[in-house]
């Protein structure tokens, strides 16, 4: 008798990419006739069905209005895009997702607050393999999609501290940095978020290196996530989250209030504006 083989675990792309094709056919619809009734590429949604592609969290939300399924396909896309990260932050994104108060310090914009061109800017100017392209849009793909828990409901309780590197390291592209400026000041009066900027003149400080997250859940349990230098780690020993808690209120004694760091932001967008207008 042949030995069963394990074929070793379904990636969650496979499964969402199973689940549009059982649609698809449940519908008795060709994918030439799918792309007609919504407009996307035929090869495209070729791709996402054999599962080659993460398409952007919006295309699950068309399909799922199309197909009447509820959320379902955006419930298998959440579970998809955790393909594109490594283990140990995996879960931390899916704490994130669940977390009911968030707390983030940052050494550069982060994730959460960056827009579409940000990031393909950012995640671009790191490739030069023949396939980058294809690497980028999975990745800001999954970058984009973090910041559907922004908008859940109910919505997290968000600090963020930026440090002031973030806002004084512009990308070439003018109206992308000037776009990426606009969201900071909109996302710093956002009714969950509470925005401050730690300043070059608050002097050196013990998280120059990396970035903090603490995360708490609706039990009360938390976590702290740390990166840098190349690095990461995810604590949840108790005592390990607590240093890092009192860690994030010494930066948060150092940084402006929430006020005047609107007021910073609004500045350095003004700068940027006028340097545009008088170079």
């Amino acid at each position: 008798m042949g030995e069963n083989v394990d074929p070793g675990p379904v990636s969650g792309r496979a499964i969402l990419g199973q689940t549009l094709k059982v649609l698809r056919d449940k519908a008795g619809k060709s994918l030439g006739q799918l792309a007609e009734d919504t407009g996307y590429d035929k090869s495209y949604l070729s791709r996402l069905e054999s599962g080659e592609r993460l398409s952007k969290v919006t295309v699950m939300e068309d399909l799922d209005s199309y197909y009447g399924t509820g959320s379902l396909l955006v419930g298998h896309w959440k579970a998809a895009r955790l393909d594109a990260f490594k283990d140990q932050y995996k879960e931390f994104m899916k704490l994130e997702a669940t977390a009911r108060i968030m707390w983030k310090f940052s050494p550069g914009i982060p994730g959460l607050l960056q827009t579409e061109e940000f990031a393909r800017s950012l995640l671009t100017g790191a490739q030069t393999a023949a396939d980058a392209d294809e690497w980028v849009e999975e990745q800001v793909a999954a970058r984009m999609g973090r910041q559907y828990l922004l908008r859940q409901d109910p919505q997290p309780d968000v600090r963020i501290i930026l440090d002031e590197t973030a806002l004084r390291r512009p990308v070439a592209d003018a109206r992308t940095w000037n776009d990426q400026l606009l969201r900071l000041e909109a996302a710093a009066m956002w009714p969950n978020v509470t925005m401050q900027v730690l300043p070059f003149a608050a002097g050196a400080h013990h998280h120059m290196t990396g970035s903090l997250t603490l995360l708490w859940q609706q039990d009360g349990s938390a976590v702290a996530y740390k990166e840098g230098n190349e690095c990461s780690r995810l604590e949840e020993e108790q005592h390990h989250v607590l240093r890092c808690r009192l860690s994030y209120d010494r930066l948060r004694d150092l940084a402006l209030p929430p006020s005047e760091s609107l007021k910073f932001i609004r500045a350095v967008l003004k700068e940027h504006r006028d340097h545009e207008a008088h170079p």
